[in-house]
């Protein structure tokens, strides 16, 4: 296959999701013999994109002002020196920003959105739709934006979020961090460890998590909450250790807070929840999870409905019922109760099918 010249844009390089994957992707293009070019303000992983060996332009993109689609000009002289077979945008105020930059563009390169979520206000969102082809990474995200935006089916293609499996992997955990863990969390010893990873956030149903744990027998489980608090939810994770000591279960759930040893917490647990009361839009900590070798239970919609149905359908429950919630836990914690499929959602497989569909739509446009 041809070489190719790719552009992702997006806010920053700092910590998340959407921040990792432009950098492992950069890197995987590279390794493959591509070209690629990171625009972004910077930030934590531009050292890392550089080193890797692509290269990276900064341009403020990241203000979300009307100031920043003067921008635009900037951005189209990169274009018009770089003459990129593609530019790939994953976030939206860049995209707005690339949409003037395109404007005035005699040559355009293939213009490539991919919907990280289920936007909230549409009309913002929009410009995310106005590009050749989007990429959705799940069918929840597809038919979100077919129903949002009139989009047609042609125009999207579902490409799943993946996860390294180098770091999620059933590998046995060291014994020292074993002993470290239970002497930092003694109460976690010789229970069946029930795991809700998430940042402390009220769609993402920890009261619900909370509700679980209060009817399970606190000599048998014990839960973790595992994720960070912003300062503008602190108010709300008060509220949350009230109905805890109000339930009378302060020894049967622990806060762990933010750590960064989670694919060791996945090990040790019994079973890995995702309940989050909206859907996912995809669901990575489902595949990170499963590849850790943990069992999973999780609402029956949205992205982690999608994975899985594919990879553990015994662990959904109806949405919203704690009821079928409690018996599917004390089945499903069974040591001899199935295990799930060996997860599919990988990093290389996310990283193929976008290369293949770059490949696909140059051939269709020539």
């Amino acid at each position: 296959m041809s070489k190719l010249k790719i552009i992702q844009l997006l806010p920053e390089l700092n910590i998340g999701g959407v921040e990792r994957g432009t950098k492992d992707f950069s890197s995987a293009l590279v390794q493959r013999g591509h070209e690629s070019i990171v625009i972004s303000n910077g930030g934590i992983f531009e050292h890392d994109i550089v080193k890797d060996g692509a290269r990276h332009i900064k341009i403020p993109i990241h203000k979300k002002s009307l100031f920043s689609l003067l921008l635009s000009k900037k951005l189209r002289t990169v274009y018009e020196k770089e003459k990129p077979d593609i530019v790939h945008v994953r976030s939206r105020m860049p995209a707005w920003i690339n949409f003037y930059a395109f404007k005035r563009l005699i040559k355009k390169p293939i213009l490539i959105s991919t919907f990280h979520g289920l936007y909230s206000t549409p009309v913002y969102s929009q410009v995310m739709s106005k590009v050749d082809h989007m990429i959705a990474i799940s069918n929840t995200v597809k038919e979100y934006i077919k129903n949002t935006y009139n989009v047609s089916n042609d125009r999207i293609s579902v490409i799943p979020r993946g996860c390294d499996m180098d770091h999620f992997n059933k590998n046995q955990v060291d014994n020292d961090w074993i002993n470290k863990w239970f002497r930092e969390f003694p109460q976690t010893k010789n229970k069946i460890i029930l795991t809700l990873p998430t940042r402390i956030s009220k769609w993402k149903g920890v009261d619900n998590f909370i509700e679980l744990i209060s009817r399970l027998d606190g000599n048998v489980f014990h839960g973790l909450i595992v994720g960070p608090t912003s300062n503008s939810k602190l108010r709300y994770l008060n509220s949350l250790k009230k109905k805890i000591s109000e339930l009378g279960i302060n020894k049967s759930i622990t806060f762990t807070g933010s750590r960064n040893d989670i694919s060791n917490i996945y090990k040790i647990s019994d079973i890995v929840f995702n309940l989050s009361v909206d859907p996912e839009p995809f669901g990575r900590t489902t595949i990170e999870a499963i590849s850790c070798g943990a069992k999973f239970i999780g609402w029956d919609h949205g992205g982690t409905k999608e994975i899985l149905e594919e990879l553990f359908p015994n662990g959904l429950v109806p949405l919203g019922n704690i009821n079928a919630l409690e018996e599917k836990v004390i089945k499903v914690s069974d040591k001899n109760y199935l295990t799930p499929k060996e997860n599919v959602f990988t990093s290389e497989r996310m990283i193929n099918e976008t290369i293949n569909l770059y490949h696909q739509l140059l051939s269709t446009e020539q």
